[in-house]
């Protein structure tokens, strides 16, 4: 099963005006600190090793989530989506959802991104033959407690 992780707002919460983000301690990453770095809970690298999904990056952030997130994340070097060049305006489904349909294979997989939308679902229902969750996560709060209860309970089922 495959677990395809967005950085901005499913790791790195963004845009919410009701709370100060908390600021997390993480181990030293050995590049330059990504100024929003510290808004990562470094607790989610282990809750997303525990789904049991092969973790794939999906973000735009690319060799970069290696250096910098997955140490901060204590997870090894974790293999990254290569997005094709595409220039065109932004219609659905999202630009991401076909190369992940691609990377997939065929193979059942979950999407945790903060930008899916019901273009995407319907995209994927028709042109994926094997199961697939794509879950959007609230970019203003990140990943909670009730995003992995949805995970969970989904993978469970499989």
């Amino acid at each position: 099963m495959l677990l395809f992780l967005d950085v901005d707002g499913p790791l790195i919460p963004f845009g919410a005006v009701d709370h100060a983000y908390p600021v997390h301690d993480g181990p030293p990453v050995p590049v330059v600190e990504h100024p929003l770095l510290t808004r990562v809970d470094p607790a989610l690298g282990p809750r997303l090793a525990a789904l049991g999904c092969e973790l794939v990056w999906a973000t735009t952030w690319m060799d970069e989530a290696n250096a910098v997130l997955a140490p901060w994340l204590g997870l090894p070097a974790l293999p990254v989506v290569r997005w094709p060049d595409e220039d065109g305006p932004p219609v659905p489904p999202h630009w991401k959802t076909r190369p992940l349909v691609t990377w997939a294979a065929g193979r059942a997989f979950v999407w945790v991104d903060d930008e899916i939308g019901e273009a995407d679902r319907a995209w994927v229902a028709v042109h994926h033959p094997g199961p697939a969750l794509l879950h959007r996560v609230d970019h203003r709060y990140g990943l909670t407690e009730a995003d992995f209860r949805v995970l969970e309970k989904w993978l469970a089922a499989r």
